[in-house]
């Protein structure tokens, strides 16, 4: 079954009882119980624990990354806290990549490390630094590709390789280019991570997050994690998100041509310092990620000339991009990490993981490209 075909009918099916195409919203808290000693015989008990409608979303994401088994959170970072508390002891050490979702740092550097778990930020583009500083003890390796803001590139299949090698779980947060473009899976990962927030939902529309594993040992974990921390998704989000799944491959075909115009008109303006987005021959990691992703992506990073005060004037003068932190949906935004999404970053890592004060994110929408480079041109006219 092709991806198309999975992202429309995987993990659901035509309702039983009535015949609604659409999987029904189970906005329950409870479940009634045969009997005591058919407990869960009908597979469930509480909302914390599992509900229909977020299994069929979970199904859904199993079927098109290819993994063994999903669970759905109440946001992405619920999703990423659930594998800490999942994997994690007193006296473990990870390693997590030095330019990853501003609350991912926050909270392995401020959290993690007062609960006992030692943490390295390594330079995820270069898979010695990682085994530099890796240990006897490093539980796992996390990592993010393209990289929240900076869209730097990791080679996961190598990252994975050394895990593999040093006895160590890959984790990796997929969400700026979704299963379609990406699959973690395939190149040795061990689980992957989803904002769903962002393309999967594609509309602005829910808060939620995914993680998806390879083996039924993890899933165990992460089950667990869930049910004790109250970290589940709603039948609402779940419901929602299901539909916005429905036109991923065709949005994030849009958007990444559309993503590739703006990074080349981009390119060649004389207002604008330098211009990240994988599918430029220019970005450090292109021959790489045309080989370990089918799709570049609807991200793109810049900075203008004249630095963060002329970056603060171009995002103040823009029409039809939306200053907001969000990214991945069908309206086009425009973010200043240093300031929004990566504010928590201390000063000197945000410089030397490359989040320059002037660094500008775009999330390219739907919208007509030509009409989003016309307002980005009044926007510079203006610098």
């Amino acid at each position: 079954m092709g991806f198309r075909t999975k992202q429309v009918h995987a993990g659901v099916e035509p309702d039983p009882v009535t015949g609604a195409i659409l999987t029904p919203i189970h906005q329950s808290t409870t479940f009634v119980q045969e009997s005591v000693d058919d407990y869960l015989g009908r597979g469930y008990s509480y909302t914390r624990g599992g509900n229909p409608t977020v299994r069929a979303l979970e199904e859904k994401l199993t079927a098109l990354e290819g993994g063994h088994d999903t669970t759905a959170y109440g946001s992405g970072m619920a999703a990423t806290v659930a594998v800490f508390l999942a994997l994690l002891e007193q006296g473990d050490h990870i390693v997590v990549a030095n330019v990853v979702y501003g609350g991912t740092y926050r909270f392995a550097d401020r959290f993690l490390r007062k609960f006992g778990v030692d943490v390295d930020f390594a330079d995820a583009t270069d898979v010695e630094a990682i085994a530099a500083v890796m240990r006897p003890n490093t539980r796992l390796v996390f990592t993010e590709s393209p990289a929240n803001p900076t869209l730097k590139v990791t080679d996961l299949a190598a990252v994975s390789a050394l895990c593999k090698e040093r006895g160590t779980l890959h984790v990796t947060d997929n969400t700026f280019l979704t299963p379609y473009f990406q699959r973690p899976f395939e190149m040795g990962a061990d689980l992957v991570i989803h904002s769903t927030t962002k393309f999967l939902d594609g509309h602005n529309a829910t808060l939620g997050g995914v993680v998806v594993v390879n083996t039924p040992e993890l899933q165990e974990l992460v089950l667990f994690a869930r049910i004790s921390a109250g970290l589940i998704m709603s039948p609402m989000v779940a419901w929602l998100t299901l539909q916005g799944i429905k036109t991923l491959s065709d949005r994030m075909d849009r958007q990444s041509a559309s993503a590739m115009t703006i990074a080349e008109h981009l390119q060649r303006h004389d207002k604008v310092g330098y211009v990240n987005y994988p599918g430029l021959p220019s970005h450090p990691q292109h021959e790489l990620s045309r080989r370990q992703a089918s799709g570049f992506g609807a991200m793109v990073c810049f900075e203008v000339a004249g630095g963060v005060e002329a970056g603060k004037k171009l995002m103040d003068a823009v029409e039809l991009w939306s200053l907001a932190e969000n990214l991945g949906s069908v309206e086009s935004l425009i973010t200043h990490p240093v300031t929004m999404t990566h504010a928590s970053v201390p000063p000197k890592e945000r410089a030397a993981a490359g989040i320059t004060d002037g660094l500008i994110r775009l999330s390219v929408g739907l919208e007509d490209v030509e009409d989003l480079i016309d307002d980005l041109d009044r926007a510079l006219e203006r610098v």
